[in-house]
């Protein structure tokens, strides 16, 4: 059984991120995740300015501005296996991630540098979400949290290079489609790419609001457009949402 180290998380932070980042991306690939062969993996990357927008009590969202380098880029959410999680993580621990205070949980041990790199690419580390992430996704595909961790940010950098980010960047304030951003994938990792992928959205108030993207790819090492060409092509229940507006504000949600 490999050893775990937990992590920290405030209980109001827990609705937030756990049903809308893990749990709901999670459990809709799960439906058409392949028994064998296909997807093995999926990353999950958040839209920062669309979630706050969408949830800007959340404290992942406090001292929110489109001026900050989170809120221009694609943010880590996480990478899973559908159906697994707690891999190798004893019962009590599991069971206290799931239902606990995430700051009650052991601290996620990391490389200064990798500390550094998913502090900048994780909003909600200031709440623990890490150290929950490690133990329910990052136990059922890495060895280690520094394994998990530095791996997930580099697929998550060669997303942030590509054009893809410019499609939403183009879009604040707007609405972007399902289509505009499969032929982003297309243009960026491959013809086919684009199907590998998903719009994550939430209602809020009259909007539908695109708080990130599911990607799926093949698990181990190699760069990201042929991970994603060795994935199963998937569909999309979201089509299309607001992006956000420049500044998490709740009335123009109405």
């Amino acid at each position: 059984m490999k050893t775990i180290v937990a992590l920290p998380v405030q209980a109001a932070l827990s609705l937030f991120i756990a049903c809308l980042l893990v749990f709901a991306p999670s459990a809709a690939w799960a439906q058409s995740a392949p028994a064998k062969g296909g997807t093995r993996e999926v990353l999950s990357v958040g839209w920062q300015a669309g979630y706050c927008a969408a949830r800007p009590k959340s404290k992942g969202c406090v001292g929110f501005s489109a001026s900050t380098g989170a809120a221009q880029r694609f943010s880590l959410v996480g990478r899973f296996q559908p159906r697994k999680s707690y891999c190798g993580v004893e019962a009590g621990l599991a069971q206290k991630a799931k239902k606990g205070t995430w700051t009650d949980l052991p601290e996620v041990t990391l490389a200064s540098a990798t500390r550094d790199r998913l502090t900048a690419a994780m909003p909600a580390v200031r709440s623990g979400f890490d150290r929950r992430l490690w133990l329910e996704s990052g136990s059922c595909v890495a060895a280690s949290a520094e394994a998990y961790y530095a791996r997930s940010l580099d697929l998550l950098d060669q997303l942030n290079a590509s054009p893809v980010l410019a499609v939403f960047a183009g879009k604040a304030g707007g609405t972007v489609t399902l289509a505009e951003v499969r032929k982003a994938f297309d243009a960026a990792f491959g013809s086919g790419a684009g199907e590998r992928v998903r719009l994550t959205c939430r209602k809020s108030g009259n909007r539908t609001v695109v708080t990130g993207l599911t990607i799926g790819i093949a698990a181990g090492e190699g760069a990201l457009p042929a991970l994603i060409a060795d994935a199963k092509p998937t569909t999309s229940r979201c089509t299309e949402g607001w992006t956000g507006a420049a500044t998490a504000d709740r009335a123009a949600l109405q």
